[in-house]
């Protein structure tokens, strides 16, 4: 069980590449941690605006804004959520590195693994964080052909 310095060297260097795959994930969740902060702001004016609002009008449309802020708060929560699950299998990943080394244990099929599903989760954050920038595109489309009919 003895494991000299140009062995740690080695798997120093291969945790090298998923680390950088963490510094990504890191400012991506720093990117939707302030786009859900901003949607969350809205939200909030426009619950108090709908309370206040006494025209049917406006309060069909100011309601009907805030079921799409509120649809993508959900959207952008669970993109955050992947995107934390795909980090944390990241560091399972160089986790199991460093253990299988040090215990001179064959874990390559679960490094294997582990930064497969890190991947297929980064996948679908990626897609669900999409999917809200749609949403929140379409709403701004919408109220801009609104605006100029």
């Amino acid at each position: 069980m003895e494991t000299n310095v140009p062995d740690i060297a080695e798997i120093i260097q291969l945790a090298v590449a998923p680390v950088f795959m963490l510094t990504g994930i890191a400012g991506f969740l720093n990117v939707m941690s302030g786009r859900l902060g901003r949607i969350v702001d809205r939200a909030r004016i426009m619950e108090r605006r709908v309370n206040t609002i006494k025209n049917p009008d406006f309060l069909r449309q100011s309601e009907k804004e805030l079921a799409n802020l509120w649809r993508r708060i959900t959207i952008i929560n669970r993109s955050i959520g992947l995107c934390t699950a795909s980090a944390l299998f990241v560091c399972s990943m160089v986790t199991c590195l460093f253990l299988g080394d040090f215990w001179l244990i064959d874990l390559s099929e679960l490094i294997l693994s582990l930064f497969v599903l890190a991947l297929f989760l980064l996948i679908f954050a990626l897609l669900m964080f999409l999917k809200e920038v749609q949403l929140a595109t379409r709403t701004l489309q919408s109220g801009k052909e609104k605006l100029f009919e």
